[in-house]
């Protein structure tokens, strides 16, 4: 049988088979003998060994389009971050750093601004103008109104897209939203392997619809990617590279240098402040971690 790893826990794989459902698996020897790991997200040969308690055995795993780092998981179209207007207050650094890895591993990268029912001063119009500028795509839903979400739901149809954001921003409500029901359950997880449903922190692939899933990455981490030289940060930022070739010198931090055409824009409002601080804030940790 064909299916797709939704979620691996403790040496435990819950493969989804779109006829079948839910089957719980290990993975063969050979895998670990040949330095493979299967990851969320994975499209694999499987093997029923129990077809009562839905067991099996992972077979083969079949060629993946391609395979993030951070998060580990694999057969990626696109990704989206959630943050919410408030409660809790949106912390852009954290949206900005995930737009960089997204953009590292070239993922392309939408965000979603949620609980719009609690603005009240229209700060979730300038968080979009903000990220549309930067050329991101930016939707602005409510999953307490179901207002938004429509829209949300056919930029991902269709696709696997990986999301990600910090707890208490909604992701959850608005998966059941998008699924129209509740949230796909990996198996008999507290039975098999004597942990609750929820107290994971590992990525998890769910069906939304044929051909659709949300893969929800709740361990994402702030860090940078490690291998990450300060000079690829600024092509991380896609607002500064129509301006770089107006630069003076190169290769230009876009920080000290005099003439620099990032800086130009920048002055000029054709780049967004809080992005660029950003920028400088990551450039200088970059700088710093490669001193030691």
């Amino acid at each position: 049988m064909t299916g797709r790893i939704m979620k691996g826990i403790s040496g435990f794989y819950f493969v989804y088979e779109e006829g079948s459902g839910m089957f719980t698996c290990k993975a063969k020897g050979i895998f670990r003998k040949d330095g493979i790991k299967p990851l969320v997200g994975d499209f694999v040969e499987f093997s029923v060994t129990d077809e009562k308690d839905r067991e099996g055995n992972i077979e083969k795993i079949l060629p993946r389009k391609n395979e993030l780092i951070r998060p580990a998981v694999s057969n990626i179209d696109q990704a989206l971050y959630i943050i919410a207007v408030t409660d809790p207050k949106p912390n852009t650094d954290l949206l900005n750093r995930f737009l960089v890895m997204m953009e590292y591993q070239n993922v392309p990268a939408m965000i979603c601004i949620n609980k719009t029912d609690l603005s009240d001063e229209g700060y979730e119009e300038e968080l979009k103008e903000i990220y549309e500028k930067a050329g991101y795509r930016a939707f602005l839903t409510s999953a307490r109104n179901d207002s938004g979400t429509e829209e949300l739901k056919g930029a991902l149809r269709g696709k696997t897209t990986t999301v990600a954001g910090p707890s208490g921003v909604g992701k959850s409500t608005l998966t059941n939203i998008l699924s129209g029901t509740e949230k796909m359950e990996t198996g008999e997880i507290s039975e098999k392997i004597k942990r609750g449903k929820n107290t994971t922190r590992h990525s998890e692939c769910v069906y939304i619809e044929k051909d659709t899933y949300f893969l929800d990455t709740p361990g994402f981490s702030s860090m940078l990617l490690p291998q990450m030289e300060k000079e690829d940060l600024s092509d991380c930022f896609p607002e500064f590279i129509p301006y770089k070739d107006e630069c003076r010198f190169y290769p230009c931090s876009h920080i000290s240098e005099p003439d620099c055409g990032i800086k130009n824009a920048l002055s000029e409002g054709r780049i967004k402040k809080e992005r660029y601080d950003s920028y400088v804030l990551m450039y200088d940790e970059i700088k710093s971690r490669k001193k030691y």
